[in-house]
């Protein structure tokens, strides 16, 4: 062992130096509501553990002014990796966002001043809606 041979002198394993990978966050919308600026992510649903675990770190070096928000196209989607509860359920994307402490909508929720809630009205918007809930069920 060469702590114990020729490195006998030096302190074996006594400091820890952080270190930090840096990375770039593209959020998918961006808009300022009431005097914040928010970073709207929109989910269909998160692949993989690197992914949701991206967010918390972002979450951690944003500025009080500015708030990672989840617009999620099935809230109630399981999330990956996660494992089955007493219940039969899994963790939901959206149990998951509450444990983190991200506010989160889906389409129908989303604060009508946060959008052009005309639009919701809008024949293709709903043939694009009725499409996608065939494909959830």
């Amino acid at each position: 062992m060469l702590h114990e041979s020729i490195l006998k002198d030096w302190e074996h394993h006594v400091d820890k130096v952080p270190y930090v990978i840096e990375h770039k966050y593209e959020p998918d919308f961006v808009r300022e509501v009431d005097g914040k600026k928010i970073l709207l992510e929109s989910k269909g649903r998160f692949w993989d553990f690197a992914e949701y675990n991206k967010y918390i770190w972002v979450k951690k070096i944003l500025p009080k002014d500015v708030e990672l928000v989840f617009l999620f196209a099935n809230p109630a989607a399981p999330m990956p990796g996660s494992k089955r509860r007493k219940d039969g359920t899994k963790r939901s994307h959206a149990e998951w966002a509450e444990a983190h402490d991200f506010r989160w909508y889906s389409e129908d929720t989303i604060p009508d001043h946060w959008i052009d809630a005309k639009a919701r009205e809008s024949d293709e918007y709903k043939k694009r809606n009725d499409k996608l809930k065939v494909k959830m069920q």
